[in-house]
This record gives structure tokens, sequence and C-alpha cells, in this order.
């Protein structure tokens, strides 16, 4: 199944769900080659779960991004706004030739993600902790509206240091918010190095489980392993919140992005540029 426009399958429905994660990679690069840097390495690690997301999962409109039956998406990671932006280009939200004003001045593609600016991010996320909170109150909000609507919350696995999350979890299982499904980016890295020499998380599955939610636990690189996992969640049948904790590799998809020691943000010479891009071209005709 592609993408779901108000019950309907997306009329592009024969392009594949790898061809969409590929483009998702080739869009954040193009916008990264723009500045010079970024957050890249979250990018091309998560491209497959908005591959899945965006052309799998959700019920939305490309050209009316605030209809009121559309599933939620929110972006609990302000930083991986550049992420969401390419999986928005390929879902033909944002016009692609505006990939070019990236981080721009008076540019609808800030580099930190900015509801107010930009068609379909449902959330400003820049202060991280508080997306799982928001996406509580919005699933509670369609539950009282008796809305058949899903909220999708991704945060990363630095946002498990913050106790926000935690009670957020709570909250959630307290509700029985089971049009509530977390995603969870585990790429191993936040800012201040390894994320679990910061604050070690695991095992993170029992926590969740305890806390009252379903839970599963993923390649987030497996597309097949990401779409079983999306349909799960949603046709749990139990009143609880679900979760789908997603193991990346940051810059999956190429090599020589993947061997970097810290790439956390990503300052990549002008040459490299086309070395990447040539890279993960290379690894989708193999």
């Amino acid at each position: 199944m592609d993408t779901v426009l108000d019950g309907q399958p997306h009329e592009r429905s024969n392009v594949s769900l790898a061809d969409r994660a590929h483009n998702i990679r080739r869009h954040a690069l193009l916008m990264g080659e723009v500045q010079g840097q970024g957050y890249i390495a979250q990018a091309l690690g998560i491209a497959d779960v908005l591959a899945v997301s965006y052309f799998h999962a959700l019920t939305y409109r490309p050209d009316d991004p605030e209809w009121e039956g559309r599933d939620r998406f929110l972006l609990s990671i302000g930083h991986y706004a550049i992420a969401l932006y390419a999986a928005l280009i390929e879902a033909g939200v944002i016009p692609e030739d505006e990939l070019t004003s990236y981080g721009s001045d008076d540019s609808r593609l800030p580099m930190s993600g900015m509801a107010a600016y930009t068609p379909g991010m449902e959330i400003t996320g820049g202060s991280l902790g508080h997306g799982l909170g928001i996406a509580v109150g919005m699933a509670l909000g369609l539950k009282r509206k008796s809305s058949n609507s899903f909220v999708y919350n991704m945060f990363s696995d630095g946002e498990l240091d913050e106790g926000s999350t935690w009670e957020a979890a709570m909250s959630a299982a307290s509700f029985g918010l089971d049009n509530l499904i977390g995603i969870v980016d585990v790429n191993g890295m936040q800012a201040d190095g390894p994320s679990r020499g910061v604050l070690n998380f695991e095992p993170l599955a029992p926590k969740f489980e305890a806390f009252g939610w379903f839970v599963q636990r993923v390649d987030g690189n497996d597309l097949n392993a990401l779409v079983e996992a999306f349909d799960a969640a949603r046709t749990h049948a139990g009143a609880c919140p679900r979760i789908v904790i997603c193991d990346t590799k940051m810059a999956k998809g190429v090599p020589f992005l993947e061997a970097r020691e810290r790439n956390h943000f990503l300052r990549v010479e002008a040459d490299e540029w086309r070395r990447a891009l040539a890279d993960l071209d290379e690894g989708r005709l193999q």
C-alpha cells in the first residue's frame, strides 16, 4: 500500500518504498549541500522510516496539509527537520524546487523545524523532550472529537534522557490512547557522544511495556520489518498507545559518512557532496 489520500490510494502507487527512501536521502543531501553542513547523518538514517510513514502508513492530502481528517505526524526532534522536509518534498507537500532555499533567509525550510513556516510540519520541535507530551494532548483531543485519525510522534534516543518524555509515556497509557503511535530513532549518537554513554536507557522495550505501551523493536533500515511493525501498531486491538523502536544506522547509504566516528552534526567538504550522491546512487543500483 502506498500513500492514502482521503481513503484512496496515491496515484503514484507504482513507486516502491525503496525508491521513496532513496529519493528522501537524495533530497536531504541536496539540501545539505546548500549549507555545506547539517544533521545529514540522521536524515540518511531515518529515511526508511519516513518512507514507510508517508507512503504506507499515513492518511493525508498533499495539496491540503491542514485537512481535518489527516493523520498527524509530529517531529519532536527539531534538528531532524531536513529529514522531514525531504519526505514532504517526496510526498508532494512541498515543491521540489524549494530545496535550494534550505536554511536561507525567508525560506519555508529553516534549519530547525518551525510549524509556522512549513506546510506539513505539525509542531515546532526545537526544545527536545516535548514532542510526546504534545502528541498525548493532540491524541486526547482527537479522541474527544470522535476522530479516526492517528497521531504519530517521532522522537530520538537522546530525548529518552528527558523526564518529560516518561511523564508523557505514563499519561498516554493512563488515557488509553490507542490512536497514538510513537516512533523512536535509536541511532546511538547524540551531541555529547554515544547515547548510552550519556545516559543508558537500555533495556528500552521492557521500559515502555512497563508503562503500558504495545511495543515493537525493529531494524529501522529494513523496509519490510517497518511495514509489518507499522501495520501491527495501527491494528493492535488493545486500548493502549503503541510504539515502534527503530534501530537505525547514522548516514545509512553513504559509506564514507557512515564510517565517521562522530557524525551527529556533519560538515562536508564541497567536493564530498557529489561523492556522497554518487555513492548513494551506486548503492541503489547494486
